[in-house]
C-alpha cells in the first residue's frame, strides 16, 4: 500500500544554451529566463500546466556559481537579490516559501532528499526545484565588453530576500586559502596523486590510465543532446598534453577537468502521491526516492584522515542502500559525481563499484564533457536518470553529489517501482557525529625542519606560470602545507618523477612555508 504522503518526482527538464558558442551573446537568456525555461518545461511534462503552478507551495533554487562564497574572479556577484522569488513572479506562482541554497555540487541531491523528508512529514505537497548556471555568457560578456543589462531588469530586485538553506560554511580556512586550496583545480590533484600512490603507479603510467578511465564518459556525452561538448575523446587524446590540452593541476590535463564555463539549466517537480493524484499527474510519470543520505567528511582538507578515501561517502552509501533495501548489485544505472577523476575513484571505492563496471559510471557524460554547471550539475543528472528510469520501469538508479573538495556528499536511489509504507530516513546528524570524531592528523601552520611529502601537485595557469604545492608531514607527524621553490628545473622534475614520500626540509620563507628537497 502506497502511503499518500510518499514523496515522488513527477517531472523534470533541462536545456543547454549555446548562444556564446554560436557568437550570439547578446541573445543569451538571463539566469531568470533560464530558470523559467527549465521550470516551464518540467511543469509541461507533468501534463497539468497552470493547475500545478497554482499548487506550488515551495520554489527552491540552487545557488549559482556567481553567488558562491570566495573569489569568483571576473564574475559579477549577486546580480539577482532573490532568484526563487523572481522565478515565482515569472511563473505567476504564489509559493509560501522561496528558498535559495548553499553552494556545493552535492546541493541538488541534498535538496531532493530534504524536500522528500518535508513532503513525507506533510510540511509541503508540491515543490519546484531549479537551477541555472550562466558562466559562459557572463565571462563572454566581460571579454567582449558587452553590457547584458541584467542588473537593471525587474528580476534584479524583487523587494525581498529568499530564505537561505543548507550549510553556508566556506569550503576552506584562511590557512588553506593562502595556498590556493579554494580552487578545485588545485585541490583535487592532491587526491589524485594520493590515489596513484596507493595503486603503486608511476606518474606516466597513471596519466595513461586516466585517459582510459575517462574516455568512456566522453562517449556518453557525445550521445547526449544537452552536452556542452558532445564529442568523443579517445584515451590518448585525453592523456596526451598538447597546446589544446595543457596540464592544469598535475597530473590532470585540461580534458580531465570539470568545465564550469557553460550555460545550462535544469528543473524538477516533486509532490506527494496524494497531491499527484489530486493534480491528475499520471502514474507513468512517478519516480520514487527509495533511499537517500547526506554526510560530510572532516570539513577542512588539511584535516582529512587521508587523501585516498572518504569515510563520509562510505557511510552515506550504506545508509542510502539500507533505506532502499537494496545492494549496490541491484543498481542498474549510475551517475557518480565526476568533477575530476579522483572524485569518481573515491566514490567507486567507497560504494563498492568497480572502476570498469560494465553498468557505466555516468548517465550524462560527466562534468568535463557533458559540462559542469557549477552547483547544479546533479540536477541534470537526476533529470537524466529519472527520464531513463521511466523508459525502463522497475530498474533502480543511483545519483551522487559532491560539494567543495570531497567534502559534502549526497546520494539518492531512484526507481519507478512503488515505495510502500511510511517514507522515513535516518537523520544525517545521527551518523555525522561519528564521522566528525574520526582520528585525523594534527595540522601545523609553522612547520620547521625535516619533512616528508604526503601528496602534491604542480599547478599551471593559462600563461604557463607554475607553482608546486605540497601536503607534508613534519618530524612530529603533523600535517602542513608548503610551496616548493619557483624553479623550472624543480617543477619539471616534480612532474616526471615520483614525489610521494620524498624527504626534505620545510620552513617559513616570507608569508609561505617552503619545502626544499634533500
Amino acid at each position: 500500500m502506497i502511503n499518500p504522503k510518499t514523496p515522488i518526482l513527477v517531472s523534470g527538464a533541462q536545456f543547454t544554451q549555446r548562444t556564446v558558442k554560436e557568437g550570439r551573446i547578446t541573445e543569451s537568456l538571463s539566469p531568470i529566463d533560464m530558470l523559467e525555461k527549465a521550470a516551464l518545461a518540467a511543469i509541461a511534462q507533468s501534463g497539468t500546466g497552470k493547475k500545478l503552478i497554482s499548487a506550488l507551495d515551495t520554489i527552491a533554487v540552487v545557488r549559482s556559481t556567481a553567488d558562491t562564497p570566495g573569489d569568483q574572479g571576473r564574475l559579477t556577484k549577486r546580480v539577482f537579490r532573490n532568484p526563487p522569488g523572481a522565478l515565482a513572479r515569472r511563473l505567476h506562482a504564489e509559493p509560501r516559501r522561496a528558498l535559495y541554497t548553499a553552494a556545493g555540487g552535492n546541493t541538488p541531491q541534498w535538496l531532493v532528499n530534504r524536500t522528500a523528508e518535508e513532503i513525507a512529514r506533510g510540511e509541503c505537497k508540491a515543490v519546484l526545484l531549479c537551477g541555472a548556471e550562466y558562466v559562459a555568457t557572463m565571462i563572454g560578456a566581460v571579454k567582449q565588453g558587452v553590457d547584458l543589462g541584467w542588473q537593471n531588469s525587474p528580476d534584479a530586485d524583487t523587494g525581498n530576500d529568499p530564505i537561505e538553506i543548507g550549510d553556508l560554511r566556506d569550503g576552506v580556512n584562511a590557512y588553506e586559502r593562502r595556498y590556493g586550496l579554494q580552487f578545485p583545480v588545485n585541490a583535487y590533484p592532491l587526491f589524485e596523486n594520493a590515489l596513484r600512490g596507493v595503486r603503486g603507479r608511476d606518474p606516466e603510467t597513471h596519466l595513461k590510465w586516466l585517459g582510459e578511465f575517462f574516455s568512456p564518459f566522453s562517449r556518453i556525452a557525445a550521445a547526449n543532446e544537452y552536452s556542452w561538448f558532445p564529442t568523443y575523446r579517445s584515451p590518448e587524446e585525453i592523456s596526451t598534453p598538447s597546446a589544446r590540452n595543457r596540464f592544469v593541476g598535475f597530473p590532470y590535463t585540461k580534458y580531465l577537468n570539470a568545465v564550469i564555463e557553460v550555460d545550462m539549466a535544469a528543473a524538477l517537480v516533486m509532490t506527494s502521491v496524494e497531491a499527484a493524484r489530486e493534480l491528475g499527474i499520471p502514474e507513468s510519470n512517478w519516480v520514487y526516492l527509495h533511499g537517500c543520505a547526506d554526510a560530510h567528511d572532516i570539513w577542512n582538507v588539511t584535516e582529512r584522515v587521508n587523501y585516498h578515501s572518504s569515510p563520509a561517502i562510505h557511510t552515506m552509501g550504506q545508509k542510502a542502500l539500507a533505506m532502499a533495501n537494496r545492494s549496490i548489485a541491484d543498481i542498474s544505472c549510475i551517475d557518480l559525481y565526476s568533477c575530476f577523476p579522483s572524485a569518481v575513484q573515491i566514490g567507486c571505492q567507497e560504494l563498492g563499484i568497480a572502476l570498469d563496471d560494465p553498468r557505466g559510471l555516468t548517465v550524462t557524460g560527466g562534468l568535463p564533457y557533458f559540462g559542469g554547471p557549477g552547483n547544479n550539475y546533479v540536477m541534470h543528472s537526476i533529470v537524466t536518470m529519472t527520464d531513463g528510469l521511466r523508459a525502463s520501469p522497475g530498474k533502480f538508479g543511483l545519483c551522487t553529489g559532491n560539494g567543495w573538495y570531497v567534502t559534502k556528499h549526497s546520494a539518492g536511489i531512484y526507481s519507478t517501482t512503488p515505495r510502500e509504507g511510511i517514507w522515513e530516513r535516518e537523520a544525517p546528524k545521527t551518523y555525522q557525529k561519528e564521522l566528525d570524531a574520526m582520528a585525523h592528523p594534527k595540522v601545523t601552520e609553522t612547520p620547521q625542519g625535516p619533512a616528508t611529502i604526503e601528496t602534491y601537485t604542480v599547478v599551471t595557469d593559462r600563461k604557463g606560470r607554475r607553482f608546486g604545492l605540497v601536503v607534508g608531514r613534519d618530524q612530529n607527524d603533523a600535517r602542513f602545507l608548503a610551496n616548493t621553490l619557483d624553479d623550472d628545473v624543480v617543477l619539471d622534475w616534480m612532474m616526471k618523477e615520483e614525489m610521494l614520500g620524498r624527504k626534505g626540509m620545510v620552513g617559513a620563507e616570507g608569508a609561505r612555508n617552503i619545502f626544499r628537497f634533500d
